[in-house]
């Protein structure tokens, strides 16, 4: 159970790095000068076409950890887990991206997801 549960947690990670560059990488090659006249939808299919990379770890991470296909999460567990590796990952691609500083608020918020792991954990 601990293999699956690593497993899922370490598909997720990666899903996630996929998934903030589909929806972020494209403002800092904005901001660099890179894309500045793309049109929107070639903007939303270079989006897309990282995404996909996303949905191919997404999608078994899911299916492995989910305890209904004998792995040790619970839907529930499995969708906090998820937002907390969100909240992680794009919190070290905003200050690595972008310089984002962080406040006492954004910590405070950050402690208060992983609180909502822990509560979600308890039977």
């Amino acid at each position: 159970m601990l293999s699956k549960g690593l497993t899922t947690i370490g598909l997720l990670i990666i899903s996630n790095v996929f998934m903030t560059l589909a929806w972020y990488l494209h403002l800092k090659l904005q901001n660099m000068k890179l894309i500045t006249l793309w049109p929107v939808w070639a903007v939303v299919l270079f989006s897309w076409s990282i995404a996909l990379f996303e949905y191919s770890f997404q999608v078994p991470a899911n299916r492995l950890g989910f305890e209904g296909n004998g792995g040790p999460f619970s839907l529930l567990e499995l969708k906090v887990i998820q937002e907390v590796i969100t909240l992680t990952i794009f919190i070290l691609f905003s200050m690595a991206a972008f310089g984002t500083k962080l406040a006492w608020n954004h910590i405070a918020a950050f402690i208060c997801l992983i609180l909502a792991v822990w509560f979600a954990f308890q039977k």
